[in-house]
């Protein structure tokens, strides 16, 4: 009977054969099988006349059923992982359908004639003049909320529209004057979320609005 240099040739050879499988897509069972071929090709090249010493058999054996239960367990992670991930992304998105959000966007939504709507800009520094401009769909200015020196940081304003004013979109422009001119700063303005559409894993969510689906990092608030 024919016998192979030592357990490196056998280790290299189931090796090469695990490896070549895994980039194929192998899974838990051609894990298992890997571990059979090494187990059965260590007794088939054993030397008759010079058999292996058995407690080094049965530590090879034990280090083969520790590697594979530890390969089983971490599957098992993954899988628990990507689960988890999925359960509180779905419940966290179950319980932010109905409730405002707080989009980066330039478009204002009035539910009603003459209600009023609120809104935050974000300033990067402070200014000595904040207005914010509202503007219908044709580009005609229709009201303007002056807000004067302001710090830098989040400020919030309501725009209280008249009873003239229907309810529709409209356009809201932000602008903090520099000392020269104004330059226009974002605005984040509330709408409710209708759905919500989760990402692989729960990673990548997005929330439905009337104005379109947006992505969650583009959520400043809640409420």
């Amino acid at each position: 009977m024919s016998t192979i240099n030592g357990n490196n040739n056998i280790f290299e050879m189931i090796n090469q054969q695990n490896r070549e499988q895994r980039t194929t897509g192998s899974d838990s069972a051609g894990d298992n099988q890997m571990f059979m071929k090494l187990l059965i090709a260590q007794l088939q090249n054993q030397d008759p006349t010079s058999p292996a010493d058995t407690n080094d058999f049965m530590q090879q054996i034990s280090s083969m059923t520790m590697v594979e239960s530890m390969t089983t367990m971490a599957k098992t992670f993954e899988t628990m992982s990507n689960s988890l991930l999925s359960s509180q992304s779905a419940l966290q998105a179950s319980s932010m359908v109905g409730q405002r959000v707080f989009i980066n966007t330039d478009i204002a939504q009035l539910t009603q004639t003459g209600g009023g709507l609120p809104g935050t800009v974000s300033l990067e520094s402070s200014t000595t003049d904040l207005r914010v401009s509202i503007y219908d769909q044709g580009g005609n200015l229709v009201d303007r909320v002056n807000m004067g020196q302001v710090p830098a940081g989040e400020r919030s304003f309501v725009w209280n529209a008249g009873d003239e004013v229907p309810a529709g979109n409209y356009r809201i422009v932000a602008e903090a004057f520099n000392g020269t001119e104004y330059q226009q700063v974002d605005t984040f303005m509330p709408f409710t979320v209708n759905s919500v559409t989760l990402g692989q894993n729960g990673i990548g969510m997005k929330v439905n609005t009337a104005i379109g689906t947006i992505d969650f990092k583009d959520v400043k608030q809640i409420g």
